[in-house]
């Protein structure tokens, strides 16, 4: 088996005290809550990969991304994954199911009510498990 590291980027957009998430389906993590993201393509800077993933996934045209921790993610199954979290601090639109082959479900959530089960990415951004080592807490970045 070739062991490699994958890289993912995850966009946190919020609105007030809420984050939106996606329940994972078909996909790496299926039935897990998490932001929107996906893989790092060859030559794509991380800001652009989160713009891109945002519109795919949820039809967010989303601006003024800037980078905000990585996690440093190895999944029981034997996958690897660098993430990057980045934050969107504006967006436009009115968020949809735009790639309903790799989510289930969208929603709105507090940051002191998540769903559950999370992704192991973002669970671990939110327990502080994460460079920088802050984290997200409550909504605060």
């Amino acid at each position: 088996m070739v062991q490699i590291v994958r890289v993912g980027v995850a966009v946190l957009i919020t609105r007030d005290n809420e984050v939106l998430l996606l329940r994972r389906a078909n996909v790496h993590g299926a039935g897990s809550w998490a932001p929107p993201g996906g893989h790092l393509e060859y030559g794509e800077a991380p800001e652009e990969c989160a713009i891109r993933e945002a519109k795919e996934e949820t039809g967010l045209d989303v601006e003024a991304v800037e980078f905000r921790a990585l996690t440093n993610d190895v999944f029981a199954e034997g996958k690897h994954y660098i993430t990057l979290f980045m934050e969107a601090a504006r967006w436009v639109g009115k968020p949809s199911l735009a790639a309903p082959g790799e989510a289930a479900e969208i929603g709105w959530f507090a940051w002191h009510a998540l769903p559950q089960p999370l992704f192991l990415p973002f669970q671990h951004l939110l327990n502080g498990q994460c460079y920088p080592s802050a984290g997200i807490r409550e909504g605060h970045l």
